[in-house]
């Protein structure tokens, strides 16, 4: 990937057409950066495939493939209706590359190759994480650099963020997500599709000190994550709980479990990352979908006030998977004067920082681990 950082001409307002489809949502979105670099969302379309998936439990490949393809007209028109604009009036099209599901990234990625070349407009081929690393930008002014964490369905990730395109790693998950965690638990526990929200609620009348689940990698200093092992514990006690405060003190116990390894991991990057930017301010972002639970954002806040950072979440409404964030993504791109060929590949992985993941990769060779 390449690096870029906020320094060089400022560049004229930039109006983007954002598309996403890495996953079980299709998305578009128009923004506008402004000169100063000021953000405006003038539309942000979200369609989804809850109905689809909600049968099998979570989200199915092939299935979210096709909807992609029967969707992404209609729900670019909408975006394009609702900014009250035309194609004319667009500076460029940002479509989401990679990681993802790469069925559902072909979709978006050749519609927005679609469009460029109609329209003779730049393309941008925007990594989905860059996409939730610049996400609470859509909502505050938010200077370069920060620590972000990253955490959602398919990524867990603390990074030390210096710019567009300019993430360094500090920890990732050596195996599921907390997102994947949330899920796979809440489908357990019988709980519907999608299954955080679903767990959230039912926690909030539970007491978590009911059950004592295990905390992972207590040993390690580093700022890994791991919640196979709380994933595989919650699911086998959740086969043996009856009645429905039981359900809800598990539930709770899990979301206190997760809250807690991701404040923990967070703690010990907050002191690495303040230790390397002495006089410096220090900032703290949480984006994905698991930044719109209440109980993590609680435990996150707190670090933040321990350790002295500020604490910034994007709008709820750009937590989860949006087209918002991959166009402003693609807007900071343009605006440092860099834009992709057509012949742009769809990568199924595609981690931010790539030298991290080279010469330490979260997972061996020949394993399917996580996303990043």
């Amino acid at each position: 990937m390449t690096t870029l950082t906020n320094s060089g001409p400022i560049k004229p307002s930039l109006t983007i057409l954002g598309l996403e489809t890495s996953c079980d949502e299709t998305a578009a979105s128009v923004v506008r950066r402004g000169e100063d670099g000021r953000v405006e969302v003038l539309s942000s379309i979200v369609g989804t495939q809850f109905e689809q998936h909600a049968p099998f439990g979570g989200v199915v490949p092939e299935i979210a493939a096709r909807a992609h393809v029967e969707a992404i007209d209609g729900v670019v028109a909408e975006a394009m209706r609702a900014a009250g604009i035309d194609f004319e009036a667009l500076d460029g099209v940002a479509a989401t590359a990679g990681p993802g599901l790469v069925g559902g990234v072909m979709v978006g990625l050749a519609f927005g190759k679609a469009v460029a070349l109609a329209r003779d407009l730049p393309l941008v081929a925007v990594n989905h994480l860059e996409g939730h690393a610049v996400s609470a930008r859509l909502g505050a002014d938010i200077p370069y650099p920060f620590l972000l964490l990253l955490v959602s369905g398919g990524h867990c990730q603390l990074l030390e963020v210096a710019g567009v395109g300019a993430c360094t790693r500090l920890g990732t998950t050596i195996d599921d997500a907390a997102g994947e965690a949330f899920d796979k638990i809440a489908k357990s526990l019988g709980l519907p599709y999608p299954g955080g929200p679903a767990l959230e609620t039912l926690a909030a009348s539970g007491d978590p000190t009911k059950f004592d689940l295990p905390r992972a990698l207590l040993g390690r200093k580093d700022c890994d994550f791991s919640f196979s092992g709380l994933k595989t514990a919650a699911a086998r006690l959740a086969e043996k709980v009856t009645g429905e405060q039981e359900r809800a003190d598990l539930a709770a116990a899990v979301q206190f479990a997760i809250a807690r390894q991701l404040s923990e991991r967070t703690d010990r990057a907050m002191k690495l990352y303040a230790a390397s930017h002495p006089g410096q301010p220090l900032r703290f972002v949480v984006a994905g979908g698991v930044a719109a639970n209440g109980a993590v954002k609680a435990a996150l806040r707190r670090n933040c006030d321990d350790n002295g950072f500020s604490f910034d979440a994007p709008p709820l409404a750009y937590c989860t998977d949006n087209a918002a964030m991959i166009a402003l993504a693609g807007a900071e791109r343009l605006a440092a004067g860099v834009s992709d060929d057509l012949d742009a590949v769809a990568r199924p992985r595609w981690p931010l920082d790539e030298a991290a993941a080279l010469s330490n990769p979260s997972n061996s060779f020949g394993r399917k681990g996580a996303k990043a």
